[in-house]
């Protein structure tokens, strides 16, 4: 007996992406979007079938099943960001003159600005304030064919604060669309009341922090860098993670090639990312592991500095995903589609490799490509209708709303609003 579906996405060029959800695309399949003119039939929320329309009809009974007519146009799946500070509180744009007047950060910092004005303002934020915040952005990026979004603790860098970031982060995932991947990032700088004793904050990470936050996260990052967290320090942080049943991640040789990439593929973490100036040692490193490359050209491009050697990653075998790195500081945009364009414009990546680096590539940089990421049968109903009919008008077309509809676990969560008809 066929099961009945109820709802059905008809007469869409998609972009199955199937194939990969044991490891992500690298190398010469990297790109490769699986393309099929034809139906997603949906049940609840999941999918019950993909393929040509007759195929899926003879797999699936459609007869109760609402009808949505994509008309042609490009269908892919969700769209996943995986790399965001979406929770903070408030916004930094009066460093933006200082920046481009070109103040040097320590010097914004000592004006009151930096990630430290965001940390003041977290620590004097309630839960619901956060709530309401970043509600707005992850609107924002639902509207912008994002279905999930990893997000990260860490403008608290106190227990209090962290748990309240986290603590958002769950209310956030029953009272919104946007599936929320909470990472916890206490080691994200260090408070100014460590900033002589560094080790001491380390010892609070690991001995206060993460035992009161590990049931409200699924990963622990760190800021693996020069001036901020050594190897040994984020070793030392990781790992003690790992004891409590977190997944690893680094941001890592994003301002100098220290090491943080070899480090993430020894210590088997699921990302590294930024890694603009990861060396050759540092790829071969990750091309020789399952860690996942999370680049974020929207960074390089609002601070005005060099981009991540994707090319070269590439060339070595190592497997890219993409994401915005949305944040109050470096990088302010909620909008995935922008930061592909970028990928294609500044990254040399392909449009077919930029789509794969935002759908199944980034559903392994947060552990969940077993249900997201691609359309495939058994997988969650998570999709995005396009308005065009071929992956390379997205980057092309750059700087606007591509969104024609979204699907979120089985249900219209948003639809494009028709523009207005104007009197000749």
């Amino acid at each position: 007996m066929k099961n009945k579906a109820d709802l059905l996405v008809t007469n869409g060029r998609i972009a199955t992406l199937r194939g990969y959800s044991i490891k992500p695309q690298r190398g010469t399949d990297f790109g490769g979007l699986g393309m099929v003119d034809g139906a997603v039939a949906i049940l609840g929320d999941k999918i019950l079938a993909v393929g040509p329309v007759e195929q899926v009809s003879n797999q699936v009974e459609l007869n109760s099943a609402k009808i949505i007519d994509a008309g042609g146009r490009l269908v892919t799946p969700g769209l996943i960001d995986p790399h965001t500070h979406v929770v903070h509180c408030g916004s930094r744009e009066m460093e933006y003159g200082m920046r481009l007047a070109g103040t040097p950060y320590i010097e914004i910092l000592k004006a009151g600005g930096g990630i430290l004005n965001s940390v003041c303002k977290v620590r004097q934020a309630s839960v619901a304030e956060m709530v309401a915040q970043t509600k707005k952005s992850l609107r924002r990026m639902l509207s912008f064919g994002v279905t999930t979004v990893e997000a990260k603790s860490g403008y608290g860098l106190d227990t209090e604060s962290e748990l309240r970031m986290l603590q958002a982060m769950e209310i956030l995932n029953h009272i919104q669309p946007v599936d929320l991947v909470p990472t916890f990032m206490g080691a994200h700088a260090i408070p100014e009341e460590y900033k002589d004793n560094s080790d001491e904050f380390v010892r609070i990470v690991i001995e206060e922090m993460l035992p009161q936050v590990k049931d409200l996260a699924c990963f622990c990052d760190v800021f693996c860098e020069d001036h901020v967290f050594s190897i040994e320090q984020t070793r030392q942080i990781l790992a003690a993670a790992r004891e409590h049943g977190l997944g690893l991640k680094l941001h890592a040789d994003e301002l100098a090639p220290t090491g943080g990439a070899q480090l993430a593929a020894e210590m088997g973490a699921v990302s590294a990312d930024h890694l603009l100036c990861t060396d050759k040692d540092g790829i071969a490193a990750l091309a020789a592991s399952d860690t996942i490359a999370v680049l974020l050209p929207g960074t390089s491009f609002n601070l005005m500095s060099d981009y991540a050697p994707a090319r070269e990653m590439l060339e070595a075998g190592v497997a890219i995903a993409l994401s915005t790195d949305y944040n109050p500081g470096s990088c302010p945009t909620e909008n995935l589609q922008l930061i592909m364009a970028l990928g294609c414009l500044k990254l040399g990546l392909s449009p077919s490799q930029v789509l794969a680096a935002v759908t199944i590539n980034a559903a392994h940089a947060i552990n969940r490509a077993d249900r997201i990421g691609s359309l495939e049968a058994g997988k969650q109903a998570d999709l995005v209708i396009f308005d065009t009919d071929n992956e390379a008008y997205l980057p092309y077309h750059f700087g606007i709303n591509h969104t024609w509809l979204v699907v979120k676990s089985g249900k219209v969560a948003y639809k494009k609003v028709e523009e207005d008809c104007f009197e000749d």
